[in-house]
């Protein structure tokens, strides 16, 4: 037929999507933030103020004291912290638990948890 154009195959361009404003983030302090976790690097270099110990020193010192922890924890010993409290490993019976959303039953296998019990003088002094 004369006078009619073929259709294009080609779907039409979708339009973009509007863009929504955003807030710009307020600019951030040059100061640091303080916060509340004390980290290892930080612990590194007390250890180093108090004891005369070189920065480098205290650090393998402290990863020793921990790694020492570490082993007897694994080995089943309890490990007392004097003024800080005693660290030990506890078994964990098996039991039912409920997956949340679908309330669905699951059994938890039995395991082993470490446990921390807090020093008395600490205690007293919080």
């Amino acid at each position: 037929m004369p006078g009619m154009t073929k259709k294009s195959t080609k779907a039409a361009p979708k339009a973009a999507p509007k863009a929504t404003p955003k807030a710009t983030p307020a600019p951030v302090a040059a100061a640091p933030v303080e916060r509340n976790k004390l980290a290892k690097t930080q612990l590194a270099d007390l250890i180093a103020e108090k004891s005369g110990l070189t920065r480098k020193q205290s650090s393998e010192m402290f990863d020793a004291t921990v790694e020492i922890i570490l082993d007897a924890l694994k080995s089943g010993k309890v490990v007392g912290l004097p003024g800080l409290g005693t660290l030990s490993v506890k078994e964990t019976a098996a039991r039912t638990g409920v997956r949340p959303g679908t309330s669905e039953k699951i059994q938890i296998p039995a395991g082993k948890k470490v446990a921390f019990k807090v020093a008395v003088t600490l205690k007293d002094a919080l």
